[in-house]
């Protein structure tokens, strides 16, 4: 397929409006995280707990707002992750004094917060000794069959946590009746009613992060970075030559720069699938470039009369199709995921979103700008011409 019948646009002559166009965008990110809004660290680096919440009847979040305030948790941060007000995102952070504080900390507040969101029909069935059917594992089930069942224990409680979990309930059970669907006989069902209650929320998720944990992903995650763009300058230097390497490495970083600034702009945390993103985007980008450096190591030696800049400018239209078709259906994907993947996956799609643009921007205003002014710079070496 291609899109470009014989491209030939002068992408070479406007490489200073690139630089500078770059130039801005990488200055105004580094202003907002240096001494502007800064990157919203996630319980991930920051720690804290994440709790995920579904409600049997919708519950506005005006309601759930004001119930963490009153427990002092107003700075507790909501996302609604389904539909119809019935299923919410709670992140909380313990407050700064108390946020060097051990792990079990953060526990307690995560127990707080679920504690505060039942109802005070459900703390009177708890102090009578009842356990909620809708938060118990299968390990949990069947430890309350046990005794009576001894024999099916373990069958009845996978096939009552499979039923709840399904499609159709969506991990909460509306009443007993709905276990006739799993097969249940009545006297299970009976014996059930007498020993749980079927709560009004499930818990679907929970995570909890120490301060020291943060701090360790945080430092981790930076390493990583830092030695994936090391190993590809390595990499680009042995398979072409230092200055492709210097130029790509170049680049990757001016792909990481603008797309941390402009998720500094968002009101988005940054997570360990942010990270994951990032790293994506570093090889991501890496690939364009190296297809670009590949034509135009070929070019150099077929093109033997022509400038450095027109060989590049060449080199650049006789990939931009591939470029654009690899660019075109890798965005359209993170789209998707971005639209429909859910809460969950929502913050890696964006950050990879703005990372495909960058990233095929970059391969073309970038990394052959960055090699043409390095040959400039330094004498042109064997396969390196003005």
């Amino acid at each position: 397929m291609q899109i470009f019948k014989k491209p030939n646009y002068k992408f070479m002559k406007y490489i200073l409006i690139a630089f500078i166009f770059s130039g801005a965008v990488i200055l105004t990110g580094i202003i907002n995280i240096t001494v502007g809004t800064g990157l919203n660290m996630g319980i991930d680096f920051a720690g804290g707990t994440l709790i995920q919440i579904q409600f049997k009847t919708p519950h506005p979040i005006g309601k759930l707002r004001q119930k963490l305030n009153q427990a002092g948790l107003g700075e507790s941060k909501i996302q609604e992750a389904g539909t119809g007000e019935n299923e919410y995102i709670i992140r909380s952070r313990l407050p700064e004094e108390k946020k060097n504080q051990k792990l079990e900390a953060h526990v307690l507040m995560g127990n707080k917060i679920v504690d505060i969101l039942k109802t005070e029909e459900e703390k009177k069935s708890l102090k009578k000794g009842l356990k909620d059917l809708n938060n118990m594992s299968v390990n949990d089930v069947a430890s309350l069959l046990q005794p009576k069942y001894p024999d099916k224990a373990p069958s009845l409680a996978e096939k009552i946590v499979n039923l709840r979990n399904s499609s159709e309930f969506e991990g909460i059970l509306q009443n007993y009746q709905q276990l006739n669907k799993a097969g249940i006989s009545q006297d299970v069902i009976e014996f059930l009613q007498e020993k749980t209650f079927l709560g009004s929320m499930a818990i679907k998720r929970r995570e909890t992060v120490g301060p020291q944990v943060g701090r360790d992903l945080r430092r981790k995650a930076t390493q990583a970075t830092v030695w994936a763009l090391i190993g590809m300058l390595i990499y680009i230097g042995l398979r072409f030559k230092f200055a492709y390497g210097v130029a790509a490495i170049l680049t990757l970083g001016h792909d990481v720069l603008i797309t941390v600034g402009l998720f500094s702009l968002t009101p988005r945390e940054v997570n360990l699938p942010v990270i994951a993103a990032i790293l994506t985007i570093v090889g991501y980008s890496l690939n364009d470039t190296i297809v670009i450096f590949d034509r135009v190591r070929d070019n150099l030696k077929l093109l033997r009369k022509q400038d450095f800049k027109s060989i590049l400018d060449r080199s650049i239209n006789q990939t931009l199709s591939r470029s654009f078709i690899t660019s075109g259906t890798t965005f359209l994907t993170v789209t998707a995921l971005f639209l429909f993947g859910g809460p969950v996956i929502n913050d890696f799609a964006f950050t990879m979103m703005i990372g495909v643009l960058v990233g095929t921007y970059s391969s073309i205003y970038q990394s052959c700008p960055l090699l043409y002014f390095w040959n400039h710079i330094f004498k042109p070496k064997k396969g390196m011409r003005k």
